[in-house]
Parts: C-alpha cells; structure tokens; sequence
C-alpha cells in the first residue's frame, strides 16, 4: 500500500469541501439544528432574565394574557 502525504494547505482545502458537501446533503437537519439552538439561547436569555426580576402572581399572568386574547 503506498503512503499519501498531504501538507496543510491541502488538508485545509479537503476538509472545506467535505463539510460544504455535508452541509449540502443534509442541509434540512443543518437548519432544525441551527433552529433549536437558538431557541436554546433565547430560552437560557429569558431564564436569566426572568431570575433577575420579582416574580409575577398567578392573577397578573392571566391578566396579561387575557388581554392579549
């Protein structure tokens, strides 16, 4: 079997073209990933948020909420 050497450039330039290959093929589970961790985000932004502020009663939720019904 004969030895293949590759420098970096050139494995640099491979791996580009595979990942934009993978991207390509399955660019529909690349989206939903995208998608899910920037909910994750907003959702760990609205945690520490919502720990940094007083808590809201059950009746002034709903109040909210049935105004914006």
């Amino acid at each position: 079997m004969s030895e293949l050497t590759l420098d970096q450039t050139q494995l640099k330039a491979i791996v580009k073209v595979a990942l934009l290959e993978l991207f390509q093929e399955n660019r529909d589970a690349f989206t939903d990933l995208i998608a899910e961790a920037i909910e994750e985000i907003g959702l760990e932004r609205a945690i520490v948020e919502g720990e940094a502020t007083e808590p809201a009663s059950r009746a002034d939720i709903f109040k909210l909420l049935e105004q914006q019904a």
